[in-house]
């Protein structure tokens, strides 16, 4: 598919995030995949997915557009969303649709910021499509500027400058696709459907759905806590 092709294919639909952590029950070869496959019966319009292997697995038999991340921990930093060409350069090579960074004004490993960091990135990759994981209406406006193709409220309620905010984030979706010239990936805290209609209120490219769908723990723990 081309970059525009990729584009249109996941234009306002639901993408649905299928990771599993090391410490999590559905962590391991295949599970991934095959929730992968079961999105794209439901509907979904295209996938997230974290590392090469699950991404590798969810490729053979879900030909939707796939969003690829590697979360990777380093001691000197607390980007840890596809920090560093490391992880670029395994994602591009698995032949992702979509790469996404942590595009956050926190420091990259290495002393890296984010502006030197992409300007190698875009470089070495000029024709991939490059998804902004972002924080605040700061990071889109900046991501957009240096050259991301798209931008993503990924990171609103998990970065130190905006722990509390409530999400979705509704008053910043409003503002960033009124301002943006570049899709906007509506992204985090999407747990009902009158949430996910809501978010459809706004020009949103498309919305991405992952721990209400995806995670079988925490939504069997949400319901328990109901009536704890």
């Amino acid at each position: 598919m081309t970059n525009k092709e990729i584009l249109e294919k996941i234009r306002r639909g639901v993408i649905v995030s299928c990771q599993a952590l090391p410490d999590e029950p559905l962590y391991g070869y295949h599970f991934m995949g095959k929730m992968a496959f079961a999105a794209k019966e439901g509907g979904a319009v295209g996938i997230r997915a974290n590392t090469v292997s699950d991404i590798i697995d969810i490729r053979k038999d879900v030909g939707l557009p796939i969003i690829g991340i590697i979360k990777a921990v380093y001691n000197d930093s607390d980007v840890y969303i596809t920090p560093t060409m490391k992880e670029v350069d395994e994602l591009a090579a698995a032949g992702v649709d979509i790469i996404a960074i942590d595009a956050t004004d926190r420091p990259r490993p290495n002393g890296e910021d984010l502006d030197s960091f992409f300007k190698v990135v875009r470089e070495k990759y000029p024709e991939q499509l490059f998804m902004a994981d972002c924080s605040c209406y700061e990071d889109c406006m900046h991501a957009a500027e240096i050259g991301f193709d798209l931008v993503g409220t990924t990171l609103c309620g998990y970065t130190e400058k905006t722990r509390g905010t409530s999400i979705p984030n509704f008053e910043l979706l409003s503002r960033i696709t009124s301002e943006l010239s570049v899709p906007v990936i509506a992204e985090g805290g999407v747990w009902e459907r009158d949430q996910l209609k809501k978010v459809f209120e706004y020009p949103v490219h498309a919305a991405v759905v992952g721990t209400a769908i995806t995670r079988p723990r925490d939504i069997t723990r949400r319901f328990v806590e109901a009536i704890s």
